[in-house]
């Protein structure tokens, strides 16, 4: 059973240095932007995250009245 659970550590160990390589090796190195706005082909073809497309109508709109859902 431990002989198992340092296999399993040790495998887990080498994925995370792979991930990390990187950062490790480049100086400052860091992950990518994983958001959909984060990409410059995205970006290209005008998609964005939910996120932004919200806080931009709402910001276009903030003169507007605000609708009340009446239930």
């Amino acid at each position: 059973m431990l002989k198992l659970a340092l296999i399993t550590l040790g495998i887990v160990a080498l994925c995370m240095l792979f991930l990390c390589v990187k950062i490790l090796l480049k100086p400052g190195g860091k992950f990518g932007s994983s958001h959909i706005g984060g990409s410059q082909a995205m970006r290209e073809r005008g998609i964005h995250c939910v996120q932004s497309m919200d806080a931009f109508e709402r910001r276009e709109r903030k003169h507007a009245k605000e609708r009340v859902d009446k239930k």
